[in-house]
């Protein structure tokens, strides 16, 4: 009864795994096929596998051009999100007072606003920064990075903060006395003791800086600017649609982030334990 009862269980499991990587399916054998083929049968999979489709999206989307700019994007801003949001959530465990407690419950408030609710009013204070400070908020790969620092930054100092609270501070007082500075303790000791989070948060922030849409489309204007998703757009016409490229585009989209999170993936669970657990 026990064998028959985990066989259904696993079926179940196989299934809802089928489900979810059905769409997955539909993107990458529909990116091989011409129109007319594509809207004849949608679920088949394509007469030839050729890499017409990929050639063509890829110079329509200016994929290069649009390929550096993500990765300059993401690295930018996860690089400063995991040093900043780091060493934060260190100061802010070390210093446990009712300001510290105070500044993290903001962190995490910030957490569940909505980025629709202030997209508008933001990008008006980012266009008076420009107008007013002359400093380039809008229209600019800085900008853009500036904003995805904001935006990412309590979900690491959320992370950070539980997982900080389980190192012994035993070991940053005796590289004290040994003579180390804050700046060395929090470097030589605590960082490489992160590792685990550190790849959690670098996991998440990947995922959705790099399929971000929304918050890119309302910062760059300009063309040359344009990131992979704000590109693969571009086969998406107010009255065509080029489903075959786009599906090309799509594919070529995920693949990077694909390969990143199987080279990282058994980082995320025991990050994320260790992270929310030990609040």
């Amino acid at each position: 009864m026990k064998k028959i009862t985990r066989f259904i269980i696993q079926v179940i499991i196989i299934g809802f795994c089928l489900l979810h990587l059905f769409p997955i399916y539909i993107v990458f054998v529909n990116s091989f096929k011409d129109r007319q083929e594509l809207y004849s049968n949608m679920m088949a999979p394509p007469s030839e596998f050729t890499l017409e489709y990929y050639k063509l999206a890829m110079e329509k989307m200016n994929f290069f051009r649009a390929f550096g700019n993500s990765i300059i994007v993401t690295v930018a801003s996860i690089a400063i999100i995991v040093l900043l949001a780091s060493m934060t959530a260190w100061m802010l465990v070390r210093n446990n007072n009712r300001l510290s407690k105070l500044i993290f419950f903001v962190f995490v408030a910030t957490m569940i606003i909505p980025f629709q609710t202030i997209m508008m009013p933001l990008m008006q204070v980012m266009g008076w920064i420009r107008d007013t400070l002359h400093i380039p908020m809008l229209n600019t790969l800085g900008g853009l990075i500036y904003m995805n620092v904001g935006f990412g930054a309590s979900m690491a100092v959320f992370l950070y903060h539980g997982f900080i609270k389980s190192i012994p501070i035993s070991l940053e007082e005796a590289a004290t006395i040994d003579g180390c500075n804050k700046g060395r303790v929090f470097f030589s000791i605590v960082f490489p003791m992160l590792k685990p989070t550190t790849v959690t948060v670098m996991i998440l922030d990947v995922i959705w800086i790099w399929n971000d849409y929304l918050l890119p489309s309302l910062t760059l204007s300009d063309k040359a600017l344009r990131t992979i998703p704000l590109s693969t757009a571009f086969f998406f016409g107010q009255f065509t649609i080029e489903w075959n490229l786009a599906m090309a585009g799509l594919t070529l989209t995920i693949i990077p982030v694909i390969i990143f999170y199987v080279a990282a993936q058994k980082h995320i669970v025991k990050g994320v334990a260790a992270g929310a657990v030990k609040m």
